[in-house]
């Protein structure tokens, strides 16, 4: 059977690009909950010679997520899955934000850990506003709560939220939630590494996207003037990146979180180190 790749966010900037590296030597399956913009992508990788089945999914749905997995081992043989589903604080309220980019990611993981075999890998994609708010304001404790008790996951987070003021807590919601992706991406390895899987996550710094440019006069226009590199990441870059996490190359790498921010966090370190001097 043929080796499968499933792409979440697939019709977006990062999954589409990401579609177009892997799917060279893997079958790929790309769900989105756009239609039109899943047609619009397969239509673009037909073009490139590259067949794609397309899932219209809601990754918060759980039982989509069974249908969407289901569809992939009709496919062929799962060989990774490459999570770039998710929303920013541009793009809806606190609870949408969290709950599509945290419940979201723990519902691709777990189907992922119940279906996948031996060998297959799970790449999901953080942020670097992961790594920029302080820990303490990060309330990790309630993190497993997501795999156990969702309700009670989602009221608690949305309680830390509450730390910014109403027009602010999308921003926040997206931090943590992305702070979320990231633990969850470390904390299953073990687990995973149990059945022979690996687990990891990628945290991008501003992409030049479509969803990415949502948030230009948010602040990630000012971060990307000020950064190592002083330019927007472009789909492609992502790509290639995500594109190896996801294959046999990086057989050794699991239980981490690679930032590939164009130096930004570097730069806020150093520049706040040289202040407080």
């Amino acid at each position: 059977m043929s080796a499968v790749s499933l792409i979440t966010g697939g019709a977006g900037g990062m999954g589409l690009a990401t579609a177009k590296v892997v799917g060279r030597d893997h079958s790929v399956v790309l769900c989105d909950v756009r239609q039109e913009r899943l047609d619009a992508a397969a239509a673009e990788l037909a073009g490139l010679g590259i067949s794609a089945t397309t899932v219209h999914c809601d990754v918060t749905d759980r039982d989509a997520v069974g249908r969407l997995f289901d569809g992939a081992a009709v496919a062929g043989t799962l060989a990774s899955v490459i999570h770039t589903a998710g929303v920013s604080p541009s793009m809806g309220d606190a609870e949408y934000v969290m709950r599509t980019n945290a419940l979201g990611t723990v519902n691709v993981g777990e189907q992922f850990f119940a279906r996948a075999g031996e060998g297959a890998a799970l790449v999901n994609v953080a942020s670097m506003a992961a790594h920029i708010l302080p820990a303490e304001l990060i309330p990790t404790a309630v993190f497993p709560a997501a795999l156990q008790d969702p309700d009670t996951f989602m009221a608690e987070m949305l309680t830390a939220c509450e730390i910014a003021p109403e027009e602010a807590r999308s921003g926040i919601a997206y931090a943590l939630s992305k702070s979320f992706v990231r633990w969850y991406s470390v904390a299953q390895a073990e687990r995973f590494n149990g059945k022979g899987l690996r687990i990891l996550s990628v945290s991008p710094g501003s992409i030049d996207t479509e969803m990415g440019r949502l948030e230009e006069q948010a602040g990630a226009g000012a971060m990307v003037a000020d950064a190592a590199v002083p330019r927007w990441g472009t789909a492609e870059e992502m790509a290639d990146l995500l594109a190896f996490c996801a294959s046999r190359k990086a057989g050794y790498l699991t239980g981490t979180d690679i930032l590939n921010d164009g130096g930004v966090i570097a730069s806020m370190t150093e520049r706040t180190r040289l202040a407080s001097q």
